[in-house]
């Protein structure tokens, strides 16, 4: 397979489409009026791709973020999970739009009444600890509140399917830690070694090999010039330099579910037209249905609130920017708490975005609005992969499986090596880069690709030729002015780059 793929050479067919097209581009920081209520359990990004790092080349990556726009600074609590939540990253293997592999992870707190002789009386502490932490992940006696979690490992349904609990490789147990924050330098002298210590090998029921873990606070990946974007695009030169030093996360936290799986864990009959193994992958997170605010409540307990009932999905993110520039503001909460075998009742989003004329209005004309409906090339690019032919018919590039129902998911071509993370073998444009990158968005989606801009580029028409129409801005290199900064990432699992200390601040 030619994967330096040239787009002069591209003629596209796709293949088993459905008739009714469904919701396509979902980084979501805050997008649905609901999940701002409900932080904790908001999904910001997720990224499923070829494993990179030497010697686990074998493996597929699955990172899926939560509780976005962090401020390295927020203490004294920082920025805990939900323990009466559970975050789920689901794998559908099967191109039915319903999950056939589900990991879910469930979050505890563990709790200790630290307290200090104040005038012969013991008094608690205000803080979230009272001494240096770490680097080993045990070295927690100075912590008043961490988090522990147990990764289940569902197949079938996510709800009724079997479910086996995952174990630690050394020890034997199922339950991991996670990383308190990074407070800052005084607490935790080196975070980078201290993080480390909480990535572990995991043996997972089902799979021949073992993976690994991880989930706690990292840098932010994602770039993005939030304000002037949700300002009516308020960009100085929205066709000019890429790197316009705008990323507005630049100083902002994430908090991530990082999980290695050998490939042919997640592999099924999802094959493309040449028998390429494809897998689709999105992530959710679910709260009890119900909650009461208690009026007086209990000394270091849970007596803030009661919450029960059955477990109800608020938030779910599959291919970046569906739900902040596609949905409408009036199914966004809807989209939400939906699942991909049902995305059809958002067809229209899609089949006539409101984006690209959005776009020419804002930009007074510089950018047209594609008279191109249904808008096709949105689906297969979004919601059911592409396959891509030469001048001679022969396939160099696919991943949209035989049969495929069209659905909101991230699609990776698992026979497809990954790239190295050196700047000329992994283009941040993926498919759109000059040389175009098949090892990228959005054959998966990896930490250095910039979904943004080529989302904006295809919701204008960059890949329209591919299917015999018009581009009406002739590959306009439209840009927000952010990309993501390489040198914050890792070679390795888990990827993502060290958070940002709470202290010492910089400006």
């Amino acid at each position: 397979m030619n994967l330096n793929l040239k787009r002069s050479l591209f003629a596209v067919s796709i293949a088993g489409l459905c008739t009714t097209p469904l919701a396509g581009f979902a980084s979501s920081h805050r997008e649905a009026p609901f999940i701002t209520e409900t932080p904790k359990v908001d999904g910001t990004d997720f990224y499923m791709f070829r494993s990179y790092e030497p010697g686990h080349e074998d493996t597929v990556t699955l990172i899926a973020n939560y509780l976005p726009l962090q401020d390295p600074y927020g203490g004294p609590n920082y920025f805990d999970l939900d323990d009466d939540a559970i975050y789920e990253i689901h794998i559908d293997n099967t191109a039915d739009a319903q999950e056939d592999i589900t990991f879910r992870f469930d979050l505890s707190d563990v709790k200790q009444d630290l307290q200090l002789d104040i005038g012969g009386e013991m008094v608690s502490v205000p803080l979230k600890n009272i001494g240096a932490i770490g680097p080993a992940a045990t070295d927690t006696n100075n912590v008043q509140v961490r988090q522990e979690y147990t990764l289940e490992v569902i197949r079938g349904d996510r709800r009724s399917g079997t479910v086996q609990m995952a174990t630690n490789v050394d020890t034997g147990t199922e339950t991991f830690r996670k990383p308190l924050d990074n407070i800052g330098t005084n607490s935790i002298s080196d975070y980078a070694a201290y993080a480390a210590n909480h990535v572990y090998d995991v043996s997972l029921p089902g799979c021949s090999g073992n993976g690994r873990v991880f989930v706690g606070q990292r840098k932010d990946a994602f770039a993005v010039n939030l304000g002037e974007i949700f300002d009516l695009v308020n960009l100085a030169n929205p066709l000019g330099a890429r790197d316009q030093g705008l990323d507005t996360l630049a100083d902002a936290n994430v908090t991530s579910f990082a999980l290695e799986v050998p490939t042919d864990c997640l592999t099924g009959s999802s094959q493309t037209a040449g028998g390429d193994p494809v897998i689709g992958g999105w992530t959710t997170a679910s709260i009890r249905q119900a909650q009461v605010v208690n009026p007086a409540p209990t000394r270091n307990g849970k007596g803030a609130s009661v919450k029960g009932g059955a477990y109800t999905q608020v938030s779910r993110l599959g291919m970046p920017l569906v739900n902040e520039v596609v949905i409408g503001l009036a199914d966004k909460d809807r989209f939400n708490a939906s699942e991909p075998a049902d995305d059809n009742q958002f067809a229209t989003y899609v089949t006539n975005p409101t984006l690209p004329k959005l776009l020419q209005v804002v930009t007074s004309g510089a950018i047209q609005e594609p008279q191109v409906f249904p808008r096709v090339d949105l689906v297969a690019a979004f919601l059911t992969g592409l396959t891509l032919k030469d001048g001679g018919g022969s396939v160099i590039f696919s991943n949209q499986p035989a049969g495929v129902q069209p659905a909101d998911m991230l699609r990776l071509n698992t026979a497809i090596p990954a790239a190295d993370p050196d700047v000329n073998n992994q283009s941040d444009l993926g498919l759109l880069a000059s040389s175009p990158d098949a090892t990228g968005f959005p054959n998966g989606r990896r930490p250095v690709d910039d979904v943004v801009d080529i989302a904006l580029r295809v919701a204008i028409g960059a890949t329209l030729p591919f299917f015999g129409e018009t581009d009406p801005n002739s590959g306009a290199p439209l840009t927000d002015g952010a990309v993501v900064d390489r040198s914050q990432l890792l070679d390795g699992f888990p990827y993502l780059g060290t958070p940002i200390p709470g202290s010492p601040t910089t400006p």
